[in-house]
């Protein structure tokens, strides 16, 4: 933004530069400059073959990676590594989470206080900061295995939670924590094992559709309609390319004529 005087001597503000944030991302939808700088730029990480499949030839949802950057205050390029898309529904990863509070600046970074036995379903861990202000001791919501049976987290088919239950607990204590204490770096947005756990699905196959297998039925109609869209292939050859049968017309070539065909 500049600043330029005006006929009266006021100061007036023309948005003419870019306006971005400490991280360098530009708020694409700040004015109309910043929404034409920000499809150039977009365009050139949109044909990278490092970014994400899902950002590969999209530049729409490039300009929103861009936005959700400069929202959090991260680059790009991180957010696009780290923001899966579960059912068309954005979720952070866990550990991006864990890592945009802990560089924030307003908190001790996160740590995890223990409870209960491990392997039982009383075991179960709580994220813990410190507000580097006041002080205070800010404490997450206790996350137990229990609770993940219960939410139906730990009961699903290839769940994470049956192979490293310890890495999920903390995983989305984090989670829970940051949703309290730094709903700004969230924006909202759960993570993506969050998101798998309620469409009961997982990234491998998130984008798979599940297709009945076809009835006995329609193979024998398939196979049927297959052999019956041969036959004028095969008309064609015992006539010959030239051959005037080939055009539906009478011949007197002397070929014998293929099963079915009306060019007496």
């Amino acid at each position: 933004m500049e600043t330029e005087e005006g006929k009266n001597g006021t100061a007036k503000t023309t948005a003419l530069a870019p306006v971005s944030n400490a991280k360098g991302s530009i708020d694409a939808f700040a004015s109309e400059s910043n929404f034409a700088t920000a499809q150039r730029m977009a365009k050139g990480l949109a044909t990278s073959s490092l970014v994400p499949e899902a950002y590969r030839n999209n530049i729409p949802n490039v300009l929103i990676a861009m936005e959700l950057a400069t929202r959090v205050g991260a680059s790009v390029f991180a957010v696009m590594q780290n923001l899966d898309i579960i059912h068309g529904r954005p979720g952070w990863r866990a550990t991006f989470i864990i890592a945009t509070i802990n560089a924030c600046g307003r908190f001790t970074p996160l740590r995890f206080r223990w409870e209960g036995k491990s392997g039982t379903d009383t075991w179960g861990c709580r994220a813990v900061a410190k507000d580097r202000e006041s002080g205070e001791e800010c404490i997450g919501a206790l996350i137990t295995m229990a609770l993940a049976k219960q939410e139906g987290w730990a009961t699903k088919n290839g769940s994470k939670w049956k192979t490293m239950p310890e890495q999920m607990l903390m995983y989305r204590a984090a989670a829970f924590w940051g949703r309290v204490y730094a709903p700004e770096k969230m924006l909202g947005m759960h993570t993506g094992d969050e998101l798998e756990d309620v469409f009961n699905t997982s990234r491998a196959i998130q984008d798979a559709e599940l297709v009945e297998a076809p009835s006995a039925e329609a193979v024998k109609a398939a196979l049927e309609q297959a052999e019956a869209q041969t036959k004028p292939a095969d008309d064609i050859k015992m006539h010959g390319p030239s051959c005037p049968a080939n055009q539906g017309e009478a011949c007197d070539c002397g070929v014998e004529r293929a099963p079915g065909s009306d060019d007496a």
